[in-house]
């Protein structure tokens, strides 16, 4: 783990997790191979994720009849996934976490504009109350990250409990959360170069959500 600043974590840049970026940046991997080791990633964005999680201390009673003095998650989690790449990342969460409860915001990017809109939500009615893991694969202008994040707030998620995981992220990205969400922590396995005129973020992968998805 980096940190890149006082909110953005970067995943340690490990030769494990060099090979793996390199698979899924092909133009050349397979459907399969580039889902395979996507979800690698993922899991471990997912692990930091929860690292970054308050835990309260709990005491157990081991086998041996010892007293093990432990900790336990300090409160409820829910995962809420941009559709429809962000949903390519529940599995990884659910790995993770049994029964974990989802939602879903839908926001889709005019070609014209690279503006956001918001077209469904559907969250847990208890969200307020949960530490919320926002999923989305990209993170390139922020524009669809931060209305996902407006749309937290107004169902009474605070900025300290949520935590945005993506696996590529662009520098313009990142100084949006730097100076819009400073409370909001950013966990990404990559920062990029930056992005072209259509705003995708180079080198980049192209489009996750099609290569993760379509044959």
């Amino acid at each position: 783990m980096t940190e890149v600043a006082k909110n953005i974590i970067q995943l340690r840049l490990t030769n494990q997790l060099r090979c793996l970026y390199t698979i899924i940046r092909d133009e050349n991997t397979k459907r399969a191979d580039f889902v395979f080791y996507s979800d690698r990633i993922i899991r471990l964005l997912v692990e930091e994720g929860l690292n970054q999680l308050p835990t309260k201390p709990k005491n157990v009673v081991t086998p041996t009849g010892a007293t093990f003095h432990g900790y336990e998650f300090e409160g409820k989690i829910c995962g809420v996934s941009i559709i429809r790449a962000g949903e390519s990342m529940e599995q990884g969460l659910r790995d993770c976490c049994r029964s974990v409860r989802l939602g879903k915001i839908l926001i889709q990017r005019d070609e014209e504009t690279a503006m956001p809109k918001l077209f469904y939500v559907k969250l847990p009615s208890d969200i307020s109350k949960r530490y919320v893991l926002l999923l989305d694969p990209l993170l390139a202008t922020g524009g669809s990250a931060s209305m996902a994040i407006e749309v937290l707030k107004q169902k009474g998620v605070p900025d300290e409990r949520i935590i945005f995981l993506n696996v590529l992220a662009s520098p313009e990205g990142i100084k949006v959360f730097q100076e819009k969400y400073p409370k909001i922590k950013v966990i990404t396995g990559m920062i990029d170069d930056g992005l072209n005129e259509h705003k995708y973020v180079l080198p980049g992968v192209g489009d996750f959500g099609d290569r993760y998805y379509c044959v």
